[in-house]
């Protein structure tokens, strides 16, 4: 498959901090290649970083940069891999952009994300026994830049619902699902929440929205290889 960057239209606003950012028009590549990078490690954090395991006798340690800065390697080699990009929302309503959203297991059918410790959200995750999440496509890139900022009301202007169990809903996407809380630990920096499926949707198909390489991007298919 191939990954063709789109920056948003509004990513020099694409900031998770707890005040927003904005920034001159002279330096609005930077600030978009610098807050989406932000919102990755913050808000919607890298899926990796819960998932060490303790090294075996013998087993040598990765290698790591300069002053044994192994966070600083982790965020440069994420930079070169692709996660899907979803808005994960609980009641509240509150909701954030995430790209740690993954399956855990099919049997029974388990799924999970991260959050930041720090995160403008993460007393609302942790007052919540559910949680749904939005699989975004190329057409949601200004939801997914809302749902990353700090200091705006991120549901003002999106069209959403308020499903039976109390979980915000948002219209449109791909697809959706939602789920109970399972588990949820602290994990380094960041808040592991694991959920049991109860019931999902969708509405329609398209190229997936992804984040690679400081912006976000569209996943389209590779073309038939010759001969196949």
């Amino acid at each position: 498959m191939t990954v063709s960057a789109q920056h948003s239209p509004a990513a020099r606003e694409h900031s998770t901090r707890d005040t927003a950012t904005r920034d001159t028009p002279g330096r609005e590549t930077a600030t978009r290649d610098r807050t989406a990078r932000e919102s990755t490690t913050r808000e919607h954090p890298v899926r990796e970083a819960a998932g060490q395991e303790a090294a075996s006798p013998g087993h040598r340690p990765p290698a790591t940069g300069p002053g044994g800065h192994s966070g600083a390697v982790l965020r440069r080699t994420l930079r070169r891999h692709a996660s899907g990009v979803t808005v994960i929302t609980v009641p509240g309503p509150a909701g954030f952009t995430a790209t740690s959203f993954t399956s855990v297991s099919l049997d029974p059918a388990l799924v999970s994300f991260c959050l930041g410790l720090t995160a403008s959200t993460v007393a609302a995750v942790r007052a919540a026994d559910r949680f749904a999440v939005h699989v975004l496509g190329t057409a949601d890139t200004a939801l997914a830049t809302r749902f990353a900022r700090s200091g705006v009301d991120r549901f003002a202007g999106a069209s959403w619902t308020v499903g039976e169990d109390g979980l915000p809903l948002l219209d449109g996407v791909p697809a959706w699902l939602t789920a109970k809380v399972t588990l949820r630990q602290v994990v380094g920096d960041h808040l592991l929440v694991v959920g049991e499926v109860e019931r999902g949707g969708g509405h329609h198909s398209g190229p997936a929205l992804v984040h690679h390489d400081g912006a976000f991007a569209a996943l389209a298919p590779l073309p038939p290889e010759p001969g196949r």
